[in-house]
């Protein structure tokens, strides 16, 4: 029975002793923020209050810092836009010239196959296939060729270079003969075509 009654005794001392502490912290704080108040209460009274003009001076620099920083950003913004720009100007046409990479390859196993072949309708069959291959290719990246032959001639699409007399009455003021094609960039005309135009 006396063991219980010591230990309670000794749970009690304890935790008055814990409440003491905590007693004593709380009043050592609440005397620290009572003098920092104090203390700023006490710097506020020694600032003379300020006349509307300095109110408007401190305003006017503060908000020139704000513009300084403000421009120092905008710097930084347009010098690493330049910077991107140029990394994608390097790069643009990579994924164009892969695809034209590929077409080198054809070529180049095909004129290595006309020096052995003898047979002039395989390498021809071959070229062609080479050939369309290409086209197709240049067509999935937005290139188009303009029909030229033997329709009316249209200054805004065709360039003359030669009138020749027409070989019949219909063909008068069409396009005999297509010296060059012409071709669209995303039906925008990036080279007109150089035609024959009959009279």
């Amino acid at each position: 029975m006396s063991l219980a009654r010591n230990w309670k005794e000794k749970i009690k001392k304890s935790f008055n002793m814990e409440n003491t502490v905590d007693k004593e912290e709380k009043e050592m704080t609440d005397e620290v923020v009572d003098q920092a108040e104090d203390q700023a209460e006490d710097q506020k009274s020694e600032e003379p209050e300020l006349t509307v003009e300095e109110k408007l001076l401190r305003q006017n620099e503060e908000l020139n810092d704000k513009y300084l920083r403000l421009m120092a950003d905008f710097e930084n913004y347009k010098r690493n836009a330049i910077k991107d720009k140029m990394e994608l100007a390097k790069t643009a046409n990579k994924d164009f010239m892969m695809t034209i990479v590929s077409l080198l390859d054809d070529f180049e196993r095909g004129m290595a196959n006309m020096k052995d072949d003898a047979e002039v309708t395989a390498v021809k069959e071959g070229v062609d296939l080479i050939y369309k291959k290409f086209i197709d290719t240049l067509g999935t990246k937005g290139l188009k060729q303009m029909e030229s032959k033997a329709i009316d001639f249209n200054a805004d699409l065709h360039e003359a270079i030669a009138k020749i007399p027409a070989p019949s009455e219909d063909m008068k003021g069409k396009n005999i003969d297509e010296v060059e094609k012409g071709y669209y960039l995303n039906d925008v005309i990036i080279r007109h075509a150089k035609v024959v135009v009959g009279e």
